[in-house]
């Protein structure tokens, strides 16, 4: 019997887990470790709320989830509640799926000020994550600046300009919609280092900042390159830079009260503020021959109260695993940490690609595991791992009793929402236990 560990319940651990089925059939025993009661990490706390699509792939991570050799172990927190040594002694096989869950820094002066966020942070506030629940970002306006030319950066914008009847449908979390009800912010301003062509923005995504109800985007004509140079990018790229040509020729008319403006060729140098966020001070960049963007000395100065960056993320450390400080991830040669230790998804690789990006990832892994791994080693497994967690006390959440969080998040939900995530840890176990009276 084969006993595997997989380390994080989002689309890498669980596509992870549904390879190990398949290579191993009944010859395996798979257990989902998770610090959080509730599973599916980022499809739960980092897709868009407003993206219930996208969500949908959650049921075949259950349907993984549900089958008699993988067990979902919730609300154990690998690194403090039992180190990866410890689970290495235990199973035959190790894979750490922790995502990218931590902000790349933005190292500007003036970036430790209040009002400056990072998009992990942000994102994790408007979908209900437990650890930033009490963000409280700067929402009194008049303007917000967004660091960062991808989806993530495009959420935010559209998160910020969205009128509260534009969350119907969506499961955003009621502390975020009240404050975004709230909000004074007028003018959204997305900084490029380089220009339209160079965006990592989907065509969908961008699509949809065009059908705003009070929101208009606004990009600059003079940015383009000529439209015949259009031609040589890729079909995605093409229809990308399409809707930004479509917003250039329309977005300067419209009486729209928010503004949410495509600045390229730009990049932020300082940010300025007594006590909290009044400014950033940005440089006007310009292209080299090879693609790069470099500074051309002529700054100038965007009014801001919130700053979100949306400059990538970092697989943070577990303490004796090797890894790579300059890429933010586990040190891994193609998933292979060290003899029996492995990365999947986003710890291995880095935050790039899709969720389905995870799935071949994942069987990737499996396929090295069967390489690795001809049989079992007579390693203890899940039992072994069940009286470590109990002689230490800690309170494991299974995927039933995930369930029941889930059922009371539905019943909790306001008019027209698919659910009300509970935001604090005590409240989901509490839920646990009050569903099954």
């Amino acid at each position: 019997m084969r006993h595997i560990a997989v380390i994080g319940s989002g689309p890498a651990g669980y596509y992870t887990a549904e390879a190990c089925q398949k290579a191993f059939g009944e010859d395996c025993r798979i257990d989902v470790i998770d610090r959080l009661p509730v599973p599916f990490g980022l499809i739960r706390t980092g897709v868009a709320p407003d993206h219930q699509s996208i969500k949908n792939v959650s049921r075949r991570y259950e349907a993984v989830a549900l089958t008699d050799n993988v067990r979902f172990v919730g609300n154990v927190s690998v690194g403090q509640d039992i180190t990866v040594a410890e689970l290495q002694d235990l199973y035959d096989a190790v894979v750490l799926a922790t995502g990218a869950p931590a902000d790349r820094t933005i190292d500007i002066p003036g970036s430790d000020l209040p009002g400056v966020v990072g998009s992990a942070a942000f994102v994790g506030w408007y979908n209900g994550h437990p650890d930033h629940a009490d963000l409280a970002p700067a929402l009194h306006g008049p303007g917000a600046v967004v660091i960062g030319n991808g989806n993530v950066a495009l959420d935010v914008a559209r998160i910020l300009a969205k009128a509260e009847s534009e969350f119907d449908g969506s499961d955003i979390v009621q502390h975020a919609l009240t404050a975004l009800r709230a909000a004074k912010i007028d003018t959204i301003t997305l900084l490029g280092r380089r220009g339209p062509h160079q965006i990592a923005m989907t065509p969908k995504e961008l699509g949809e900042l065009g059908n705003l109800s009070r929101a208009t985007p606004v990009v600059d004509p003079a940015d383009f390159p000529p439209v015949e140079s259009d031609d040589a990018l890729d079909p995605g790229q093409r229809k990308s830079v399409s809707h930004l040509r479509g917003y250039a020729a329309t977005g300067a008319a419209s009486d729209k009260p928010i503004r949410i403006i495509f600045d390229f060729f730009a990049r932020p140098v300082e940010i300025r503020g007594q006590g909290q966020v009044d400014s950033v001070v940005v440089e006007r960049t310009r292209l080299t021959a090879d693609g790069r963007a470099e500074g051309s000395g002529e700054t100038y100065e965007i009014p801001a109260g919130l700053v979100v960056s949306c400059i990538g993320y970092r697989t943070p450390a577990i303490p004796g695993v090797p890894y790579d400080e300059k890429q933010g991830r586990f040190a891994n040669d193609e998933g292979r940490i060290a003899p029996g230790l492995y990365a999947v998804g986003w710890a291995r690789r880095g935050p790039t690609g899709t969720i389905g990006t995870n799935k071949p990832d994942g069987y990737a892994i499996a396929e090295k595991i069967g390489e690795d791994l001809t049989g079992g080693s007579g390693k203890p497994g899940r039992p072994g791992l069940d009286s470590l967690l109990a002689a230490r006390g800690i309170d494991v959440v299974t995927f039933r009793d995930w369930q029941k969080i889930d059922t009371a998040e539905i019943a909790a939900a306001r008019d027209g929402a698919p659910r009300e995530k509970f935001t604090r840890i005590d409240a989901m176990l509490a839920a646990r236990g009050a569903a099954a009276d």
